[in-house]
C-alpha cells in the first residue's frame, strides 16, 4: 500500500446520492417558499456541511430561515423523497481489498452523523472504517478540521494518508495540510476544477481508483 490511511468523502465518492440531495433541497425550498435552486446550483454546494451549504446556496444570513430549510431538507430526505442512494459499483470490493492489504480506512463527510450512520446501516459498510468525522463533529469543509481530527485519533501523519473525494472542498482541505489527494470525476464537481488543486491523479470509476491505490 502506498498509503497507510485512506480517507474517503461519502456522497458522490462512495455513494451515488447527488440526485436525492438535489431533489430534497428543491423540496425544502418549496416548503419554505424560497426560490427553487437549479440542479447545478445544488451540485455546487454538495460536500459542505448542511447549514453553511444552505446559506451559500440561497444567499442568506438569517439563521432562523436557514434552520427552517435544514429541517425541511432533513424531513424530505428521511420521509418524502424515495430517490435511491446506491453505492457506486465496486465500492464493497474496493473497501475489502484495501482492508486486506492492511490499510486503515476513514470517512470525512459533510453529512450529519445520523445520516452517515443510516447510510452505513443500509449498506452494511460501517465495519470497514476505523474513524469518521461528520458535520456534527468538526468545522465544515474546506477547513481541514475533519482531517486533522482523524489523523490525531489514529496517530497517523498527513504524509502517510490520502484524501479521496469528488469536490474541490475535499481537495482544498487536504492540500491545506500537505496531504496527498485523489479526485474522482464521476461526482458533482467538474474534472477541470479538481485538477486545479493538484491531486495525485483523477480517476473515472471505482475500479480505476482500486487499481491506482493497490498498484
Amino acid at each position: 500500500m502506498r498509503y497507510k490511511l485512506v480517507i474517503f468523502d461519502w456522497d458522490g465518492t462512495l455513494m451515488d446520492s447527488a440526485d436525492k440531495i438535489i431533489n430534497c433541497m428543491q423540496i425544502a425550498a418549496k416548503h419554505c417558499d424560497m426560490p427553487v435552486p437549479s440542479a447545478d446550483a445544488v451540485s455546487h454546494i454538495i460536500g459542505i456541511s448542511l447549514k453553511p451549504a444552505i446559506k451559500q446556496l440561497f444567499g442568506i444570513d438569517d439563521d432562523a430561515l436557514a434552520e427552517r430549510l435544514v429541517l425541511a431538507y432533513k424531513e424530505a430526505f428521511v420521509s418524502h423523497d424515495a430517490t435511491p442512494c446506491p453505492l457506486f459499483n465496486g465500492v464493497e470490493e474496493l473497501l475489502s481489498a484495501l482492508k486486506a492489504k492492511g490499510a486503515t480506512l476513514a470517512v470525512a463527510t459533510g453529512k450529519a452523523r445520523r445520516g452517515l450512520v443510516r447510510a452505513w446501516s443500509q449498506t452494511e459498510t460501517g465495519h470497514f472504517f476505523s474513524a469518521s468525522r461528520c458535520a456534527d463533529d468538526a468545522q465544515s469543509k474546506p477547513s481541514p478540521d475533519m482531517l486533522l481530527q482523524i489523523l490525531d485519533e489514529l496517530n497517523i501523519s498527513a504524509h502517510d494518508a490520502v484524501m479521496i473525494g469528488d469536490t474541490t472542498y475535499d481537495m482544498q482541505m487536504a492540500k491545506s495540510i500537505g496531504m496527498r489527494r485523489i479526485g474522482v470525476s464521476y461526482g458533482v464537481h467538474a474534472q477541470v476544477h479538481l485538477e486545479a488543486l493538484a491531486p495525485e491523479t483523477i480517476v473515472h470509476s471505482i475500479g480505476e481508483l482500486q487499481q491506482f491505490l493497490l498498484r
